[in-house]
């Protein structure tokens, strides 16, 4: 049975094994509001760079994403995304990656850049 919660973020988890990188998953907690506490998907450990994947992304995750970026702004926080291309909802022209460009979040598809891995 495999720990993670989705299939996207097992298959990240083997794409960091492959590429040779240090992480922890789910390992740590990231405090964004009194009482509320985000835990993020990877921890790239050498650099303390937080990765959050999503395949689909719900308005309340946007909301929290939002909350702990404005919470802890030196927290290198960089969404990675199944689908960068998917509209925020129905009804708006902004899509996943545009959303994260208005926020200052730097963002990938699935190819995750290797200056991330190892910058």
């Amino acid at each position: 049975m495999s720990t993670y919660r989705s299939g996207f973020e097992e298959n990240v988890a083997l794409f960091l094994t492959r590429s040779g990188v240090a992480f922890s998953y789910e390992a740590s907690e990231v405090p964004y509001r009194i009482s509320y506490k985000y835990i993020p998907d990877f921890t790239l450990t050498a650099h303390n760079i937080i990765l959050e994947c999503k395949g689909y992304w719900s308005a309340s995750d946007r909301r929290k994403i939002r909350a702990v970026r404005e919470t802890n702004p030196d927290l290198d926080l960089r969404m990675v995304f199944q689908s960068p291309e998917n509209k925020i909802s129905r009804n708006s022209r902004t899509t996943y990656g545009g959303y994260c460009d208005k926020l200052g979040i730097p963002w990938s598809n699935t190819n995750i850049p290797s200056t991330w891995l190892h910058p």
